[in-house]
């Protein structure tokens, strides 16, 4: 039968398993499984009430245990319920190896699993990638060469929870405002590369105060990436930064990492601009760069923004530097924010804010002389022929408020991965 091992003090299953290590709430146990599966019983008597939690592969999973528990490769995912025993079920015949980690929480008495990230799964669908996480639509990725850009459609909590504008990918949602609508769920793009504009779209012109002979276009090549797992999955994409008459710009390659969690989800993103052809130029203006439109529930008001400085409201966000800027509010019921983190290496970091009180959140480091509103100011940036500029930023939607959430501290610890 599996031995479970608690911080270094072994216990056979079957008998009461005490803690001793756990001299505080909140430390961490450690079980460590590895044998043929049996069936067998343990009762955890901890801090507190007994509690418990039952643990069986998804693939036997019956409906008189519904959502306890959910098997993804050799990984087990536990929820806590309180009952007397800590049952395990279904025999399966075969081999594997499982490592769980529990941490004991004082006061509620519950157990929680650690390391809980959820399973990624992609389904391509001629032009487009719908995003599954824990087997339920996260997002789709749009690439239809019939848009100028590609963009992610719609973002949604870990809830289900839609969180942005759906105009104009859809126009029939009751109460959405139709402007900018080039201002797609959440995309990158910029409005002046080698002077075009790729923020900006051909079909909506009279949204962009130039000709319609200098929108330029963001034009698929190729997946190289597409990989889901058990914790998260990637999606890398090739794409053309095309001028009017067909003639290529530059390279770009956008890569998105998916994380699932209980009350969250996160999407770290990697912008790369490759001088292909030769020089580019990307040029000063507040138009840009990594944008998300949001459910208009999320403008400022009802909704509210707030960046690491503290700062809330447009007035104070718009054309500031910061490290991130969160939206947060009530959607259709759930309490719910979304954050961007502009990455510490990043060009020009903390990047500037195109954050607007209508549910724009845009991180842009070259609209410096916009932002500023200072002339002798030019925050263009040019990528010498052959070279890359590489952008990282993480979005996080959360549930709760900013502070509910501990936004800061996740920012913090999304800095100190390098």
């Amino acid at each position: 039968m599996p031995d479970p091992r608690v911080g270094l003090e072994y216990f056979p299953f079957g008998d009461a398993i005490e803690p001793a290590l756990l001299s505080e709430a909140g430390l961490p146990i450690r079980w460590q499984l590895s044998a043929d599966w049996h069936p067998v019983d343990a009762t955890v008597n901890s801090i507190g009430p007994p509690i418990s939690c039952k643990l069986f592969p998804l693939n036997y999973l019956r409906s008189d245990f519904p959502g306890l528990a959910t098997w993804h490769g050799d990984c087990f995912r536990i929820s806590a319920a309180r009952t007397s025993k800590l049952d395990w079920h279904q025999p399966m015949g075969k081999k594997l190896t499982a490592l769980l980690f529990l941490m004991l929480t004082f006061g509620t008495t519950r157990l929680l699993a650690l390391g809980n990230d959820e399973p990624v799964e992609f389904q391509q669908n001629g032009n487009q990638i719908d995003v599954l996480i824990a087997t339920r639509p996260f997002a789709t990725y749009y690439f239809d060469p019939a848009v100028a850009k590609p963009y992610l459609f719609p973002l949604r909590s870990a809830k289900g929870t839609v969180i942005t504008r759906s105009f104009p990918m859809l126009n029939d949602v009751a109460g959405e405002v139709r402007d900018e609508p080039h201002q797609r769920a959440m995309y990158f793009a910029h409005g002046s590369i080698n002077g075009f504009d790729f923020w900006g779209e051909a079909a909506f012109p009279k949204w962009s105060n130039h000709s319609s002979r200098t929108f330029g276009r963001t034009v698929f090549r190729k997946i190289d990436q597409m990989t889901g797992g058990p914790d998260s999955g990637t999606l890398s994409v090739t794409f053309h930064l095309v001028k009017p008459d067909g003639t290529t710009i530059a390279e770009e390659t956008q890569t998105y990492i998916f994380r699932g969690e209980e009350n969250s989800r996160t999407i770290d993103c990697e912008f790369t601009i490759h001088a292909s052809e030769g020089p580019v130029e990307i040029g000063d203006t507040k138009e840009g760069t990594f944008a998300i439109r949001l459910v208009k529930a999320l403008d400022s008001p009802p909704g509210h923004m707030v960046n690491s400085a503290g700062a809330t409201g447009e007035k104070e966000i718009w054309g500031k530097r910061a490290d991130w800027v969160d939206y947060y509010g009530n959607v259709s019921g759930e309490d719910v924010g979304i954050a961007i983190f502009d990455h510490p290496d990043n060009f020009r970091h903390p990047t500037y804010w195109h954050a607007r009180a209508y549910g724009l959140l845009a991180a842009n480091p070259f609209g410096v002389r916009e932002f500023t509103r200072d002339r002798h100011q030019d925050g263009a940036y040019t990528i010498p022929a052959g070279g890359s500029l590489i952008l990282h930023y993480r979005v996080l939607i959360h549930h709760g408020d900013y502070r509910e959430a501990q936004v800061a501290d996740a920012y913090k610890k999304y800095a100190a991965e390098k």
